[in-house]
């Protein structure tokens, strides 16, 4: 994709689409996520939903695995819709990484 056929793209936005847009550019760019952090030490290193020991690739398997959304948020009851949303932003943006993540864990 070149730019300009991304800026034709992101012209056609609405508003709200294009807020979002410029906060996954910013997240990206800093590499800090809202609702996500990593703390050597806590779940291997591995991202995490913000203040839990939830890992964004065990939310990333489970809906691998046919969960749905609301599914996920029965079995984790102390995370939000909001938290499930930022992981999956981030799983977007560091695909790489979960991938690899869960491979590790179902590894050992």
């Amino acid at each position: 994709m070149s730019l300009q056929d991304l800026q034709t793209q992101l012209l056609a936005l609405s508003p709200a689409e294009k807020t979002q847009a410029i906060q996954l550019l910013i997240e990206s760019l800093s590499d800090t996520w809202t609702g996500i952090e990593k703390t050597l030490g806590v779940c291997g290193g591995d991202a995490r939903i913000t203040n839990t020991r939830i890992p964004v690739w065990v939310l990333v398997r489970a809906k691998q695995l046919g969960n749905t959304d609301a599914q996920i948020l029965t079995n984790y009851p102390t995370i939000t819709a909001t938290d499930l949303s930022n992981a999956w932003r981030y799983a977007e943006a560091h695909l790489g990484e979960i991938e690899q993540a869960i491979a590790e864990n179902e590894a050992a």
